[in-house]
């Protein structure tokens, strides 16, 4: 039987949880949620259904060290560095490239290396429905989650609900996609969640590594070139040359707007794994843990009076009065002080900086 392979994108930088997420040390590479950093919670999470050693991990030379360190089980080979972001579709098929090499019919299991999963029984049933799906078919499929509310700060997945449909896995709880849809405002996503048919998008994939690249070839010829490029400068004395050439070439494009969406052969499988993405520091307070006041407190914090309220605050006292719905990050070099329900915008916080150079907060 064909191989089950992880790929785990870890390139981002994670803007929005300035200041702790900087450029070297980013979201997935913190402890945010529980003991260990999200990065080595991703890689825990699959080891049931894939092996460390066909674990791959996607990066940047910034974090690439620190990746190997949280890492060790993961074989260095597999840990690829892009010499540049460009969005998902070139980092996955760059992955591809790299897996094809040892295991050109494995199946690959996408997942970004900072989300939360609560319920790992179900989110196993679902991948493993995913994975047997991906490999008798040249199908692409991705998880979908069961909205719990109308949430504005994720893409939304519609399927086909119509059981007169053309669809070979309706029995087995596998959906034919629709259509994508950007996040949307308040009023639309209460629509998409009383519609019954949108799903949040997850941002995870699984399909056979030829049915990708084919579809990149399809879908996106200019990046299939350049990647035929790397392919074959693969473990030669050229790659590093020849993957910045192209790198330099590429144009940056989602796997979404690239592929998924252009694709004839997409499905989704609804998942209720208590999934979050953990976009904002608003979501990590969601998922923390509360006092009798409604806080969530780490490290040396005096408040009186304080309700509702995120703090963070490891190595300086931070002392609060007669506050409530703050979200309050506390570093060695920077201070977050962000009303709750605003901290979408911290993002804009990192642009500024970067505008400014001031680099040395980033």
């Amino acid at each position: 039987m064909a191989k089950t392979c992880g790929v785990i994108l870890a390139g981002g930088v994670g803007t929005r949880f300035w200041p702790r997420s900087r450029e070297r040390f980013p979201k997935h590479l913190l402890q945010v949620v529980g003991k260990d950093t999200m990065i080595q919670d991703t890689v825990k999470r699959l080891e049931p259904l894939v092996l460390p050693h066909d674990t791959y991990v996607v990066t940047n030379r910034l974090q690439k060290s620190h990746v190997m360190k949280q890492l060790p089980q993961v074989p260095e080979e597999n840990i690829i560095v892009e010499p540049v972001g460009r969005n998902t579709a070139p980092c996955i098929g760059l992955a591809a490239l790299h897996v094809r090499r040892t295991n050109p019919d494995a199946v690959m299991v996408v997942l970004p290396a900072d989300h939360i999963i609560r319920d790992d029984g179900d989110f196993h049933r679902a991948l493993n429905l995913a994975v047997d799906t991906a490999r008798e078919s040249s199908s692409l499929l991705t998880i979908g989650i069961t909205p719990t509310h109308p949430e504005t700060g994720y893409g939304y997945i519609q399927f086909v609900s119509d059981e007169k449909a053309e669809n070979p896995y309706r029995d087995r709880g596998v959906m034919r996609v629709k259509t994508f849809a950007e996040k949307p405002n308040l009023q639309t996503a209460e629509r998409f969640l009383a519609s019954g048919d949108f799903l949040w998008n997850s941002g995870m994939f699984v399909w056979r590594v030829d049915a990708i690249l084919q579809q990149i070839q399809a879908c996106l010829p200019d990046l299939f070139a350049q990647l035929q490029k790397i392919d074959a400068a693969i473990g030669g004395p050229h790659y590093q040359q020849t993957l910045e050439t192209a790198y330099g070439m590429i144009r940056g494009i989602s796997i979404d707007y690239g592929v998924m969406e252009k694709s004839a052969s997409v499905y989704v499988i609804p998942g209720s794994f208590g999934w979050n993405d953990l976009g904002s520091w608003d979501e990590v307070f969601r998922v923390s843990g509360k006092d009798d006041s409604g806080n969530s407190i780490t490290g040396k914090v005096i408040q009186k009076d304080t309700k509702n309220s995120y703090i963070f605050s490891p190595d300086k006292v931070v002392a609060t009065v007669g506050v409530e719905d703050l979200i309050i990050v506390n570093t060695d070099d920077a201070l977050l002080i962000c009303k709750r329900g605003r901290s979408q915008d911290v993002k804009e916080i990192s642009d500024y900086l970067k505008r400014k150079q001031m680099n040395e907060y980033l």
